[in-house]
């Protein structure tokens, strides 16, 4: 294993020379960039293109609610038989924007095809669908699969930022600049409209790579001094069966990853569906869910950077929990919404989760594991984000595809099951002993 070189203890820093340091500002824009991707390609414009493309109906609106979910699972397994091996590759090497340069690309890479084979217009059929939308389909698997790798290595960079004190405030402020991110890509709806969605997704290609262009050129990196062992990059999963058997020495982390794993696919599985079930479900005009969007990013603002506050003062462990609280209220009102107001609650609860759960969670890792495994656990729970991120949508998905005779009950029942989820998160998290 490569080993840290000891760096000088870092003096506390004033807030501007906290905040707008160089290397903050990079990787914090980075943050900016990827959301820009997550929220109009993820959450809005893919699941509205395939809306737009499959739907029609209340039975049609289930069946492409049943592609958007399938879609998702598909790169979150990708991501499952990947990440942990990425977080090996971190620990050795030491290494994080060299693997983010290449995985942003690809993402922007796929991004544009999509763009371009939805303009296609192509009279084949394969398995009774447009040649067009299965590349669709598929190039947002892979554009998924890289942009969620590319987080592993952004992560692990927050720890080389700052200090173990201002590790929660560095984390609140890249995901409050993160959520304008999502501003500044929904800036480009005026330009598209309520129809014809796919246009979207080139300018968020390009937006995606030009906030990225700062950390790819001035990102701050840990050095290590290399291993003297050359050993194979698939030999890291023997580091990490090596890692689940020490689960009596790191207790503590391993019992947080399965509350992780419950707290996110419910977060994960609701950002995929909510535009589709806005529409579909509440009643919500294309124009409406972009508004009702923006307030819940503002929400996603204010709650990351309050929340790495609040952490800081009352400790990770019961923000966690804080939070947990604010999600299931989100979807407790979205689940039973029978009007705009209260899904217009949850969706600004759930803004304030969104933003929150990452600030905290973040912090509860950086805070209970060791150093040198640091960057192995980031990709252990990645790897655990990813299977629930796998197993909601795919659970999502099937329910719909189950109950698609029944119309909209079918989606009120899929979101409702993620209340449970969240519930078995929070009854393990009181488990936790620190």
């Amino acid at each position: 294993m490569a080993q840290l070189e000891q760096s000088e203890p870092r003096a506390k820093r004033p807030f501007w020379g906290l905040y707008f340091s160089l290397p903050v500002l990079s990787w914090a824009l980075y943050d900016f960039a990827n959301t820009i991707f997550s929220s109009n390609i993820i959450t809005i414009f893919f699941p509205f293109y395939l809306q737009e493309t499959i739907g029609g109906n209340e039975q049609l609106n289930q069946i492409a609610s049943t592609f958007i979910s399938y879609a998702n699972a598909a790169a979150s397994l990708l991501l499952v038989l990947f990440s942990p091996l990425f977080g090996v590759l971190i620990d050795r090497t030491g290494k994080k924007k060299r693997y983010i340069i290449p995985f942003t690309i690809v993402c922007v890479a796929c991004t544009i095809l999509m763009g371009l084979a939805a303009s296609a217009d192509t009279p084949q059929r394969f398995a009774g669908l447009p040649v067009s939308l299965v590349f669709v389909i598929l190039l947002f698997v892979a554009a998924k699969f890289f942009y969620h790798s590319s987080l592993i290595f952004y992560d692990t960079m927050l720890a080389d930022l700052g200090t173990k004190e201002e590790v929660p405030l560095l984390s609140g402020f890249g995901v409050a600049v993160g959520y304008i991110g999502t501003l500044a890509g929904l800036s480009i709806y005026p330009f598209i409209g309520d129809e014809s969605f796919h246009r979207a997704f080139i300018p968020t290609a390009f937006l995606f790579l030009i906030f990225s262009l700062p950390l790819m050129l001035t990102g701050r990196e840990t050095r290590l001094r290399p291993s003297a062992e050359r050993q194979s990059f698939l030999s890291g999963y023997r580091e990490i069966f090596s890692t689940f058997k020490e689960v009596k020495a790191h207790r503590v982390i391993f019992l947080f990853m399965i509350v992780y794993f419950f707290l996110n696919d419910a977060i994960a599985t609701a950002i995929a569906m909510m535009a589709v079930y806005a529409k579909a479900i509440v009643g919500f005009s294309s124009g409406q869910f972009i508004l009702l969007y923006l307030v819940s990013t503002i929400a996603s603002i204010v709650g990351s950077f309050l929340f790495g506050y609040i952490t800081k003062a009352i400790g990770a462990k019961k923000a966690v929990t804080l939070v947990g609280l604010v999600l299931l209220a989100a979807l407790l009102a979205g689940t039973f919404a029978v009007n705009e107001a209260m899904f217009w609650a949850a969706g600004s609860l759930f803004g304030v989760s969104l933003g929150a759960v990452w600030v905290t969670s973040r912090t509860f890792i950086i805070e209970h594991t060791p150093e040198e495994k640091r960057g192995q656990f980031f990709g252990l729970f990645a790897f655990s984000g990813k299977v629930s991120a796998m197993v909601g949508p795919f659970l999502y998905g099937t329910i719909t595809l189950i109950l698609a005779d029944y119309g909209n009950i079918a989606s009120r029942t899929a979101l409702g099951s993620l209340m449970i989820l969240v519930l078995a998160g929070l009854i393990v998290h009181r488990r936790i002993r620190i």
